[in-house]
């Protein structure tokens, strides 16, 4: 497949309109054997897709190893990672938690700069490449945080001294582009008043499902002149049939929703999740749209649905239906 390409902010770094998240490679909720995300990773590269995105949350090191390991014999791709985090060794056994057979290492957030100069060196070591071309400050959202107080903190930091450390990297020439990977589109808002960003990855808050940042942060990013790239368009399963949203359970207007979506897109033939992935591309400022496919199977299924034939119509209904922001704009 030939897939567009869009710039990304004022660089001059073009990613192709799908790429491929790197979270489910390090085992997000449920096992990927590291053969099984290799060969996903061969997959997408075969289909077309340049655009990777990984993290050394992501597994605790496995995605940033799997992704490094199949990419490096490979050429034109576009790679991105995140910086936020440091891998500690663990003593201990693991506690439950979202990662399934994950490396053994506990993450620490660490916003200073050089945790971000260290954090950027571990990932390229990790990953076994000599470039990365976006780097993300990660989680700085309350989100991840849990509580508005420690979110600021972080987010001071990550201003003050991670912002510096990315800016020296993007002006020596080592990446090319500089962003925030994020749960939560406040902070892109509030970021864009400290320095110069190129791309927001912005995970779950640009969907069908929802559009609050469309009158709150996306007119910003236009004006600041930088990009999104749409992390989780399927709302982390809910928009594919599961059950989850946010990595939890549905809560029932959720799931109400979702159903009304879903009752507009049977009437026209459509897959639900055929018009989540292509929906927030419509929109100026959206770069990319990066699911995380579970395996090669998931993959040719996202495919599918990237080449459905959407009406117009399906579109107009579910505006009428107030299900979708009567100001969003839509794929023609």
């Amino acid at each position: 497949m030939r897939f567009e390409t869009r710039r990304v902010g004022g660089t001059a770094l073009n990613v192709t309109t799908l790429g491929l998240g790197g979270a489910t490679l390090g085992g997000n909720m449920e096992i990927v054997t590291d053969a099984a995300a290799r060969m996903l990773v061969l997959d997408a590269y075969d289909s077309g897709i340049r655009y990777f995105d990984t993290a050394p949350f992501y597994g605790l090191g496995r995605s940033e190893h799997v992704m490094g390991d199949e990419l490096r014999s490979q050429k034109d791709w576009v790679l991105s990672t995140k910086v936020g985090r440091l891998l500690k060794p663990r003593r201990a056994p693991p506690e439950k938690g979202q990662w399934q057979n994950p490396f053994p290492f506990d993450p620490v957030f660490d916003y200073s700069y050089d945790a971000i100069m260290r954090a950027y060196e571990d990932s390229l070591q990790r990953l076994g490449l000599s470039r990365v071309d976006i780097l993300y400050i990660h989680d700085i959202d309350v989100f991840s945080h849990g509580t508005k107080e420690r979110q600021e903190k972080a987010f001071h930091t990550a201003m003050d001294e991670a912002y510096k450390a990315l800016d020296k990297l993007r002006a020596s020439g080592d990446i090319k582009a500089v962003g925030l990977g994020i749960n939560d589109a406040q902070p892109m808002v509030e970021a864009m008043k400290y320095g110069r960003w190129d791309v927001f990855l912005l995970a779950g808050r640009y969907t069908l499902l929802e559009q609050e940042p469309l009158h709150t942060a996306l007119p910003e990013v236009e004006k600041h002149g930088a990009s999104i790239v749409v992390g989780g368009p399927f709302n982390s399963g809910v928009l594919v049939g599961g059950e989850t949203f946010n990595y939890a359970k549905a809560p029932p207007a959720v799931v109400d929703k979702v159903k009304r979506i879903a009752r507009v897109c049977a009437a026209h033939d459509v897959p639900l999740a055929a018009a989540a992935l292509q929906f927030p591309l419509a929109h100026k400022t959206v770069a990319s749209v990066i699911p995380g496919p579970r395996s090669a199977t998931e993959l040719n299924q996202i495919l599918e649905w990237w080449q459905v034939k959407i009406p117009p119509a399906l579109w107009r209904d579910l505006k009428s239906e107030k299900v979708l922001d009567e100001a969003a704009p839509v794929p023609t």
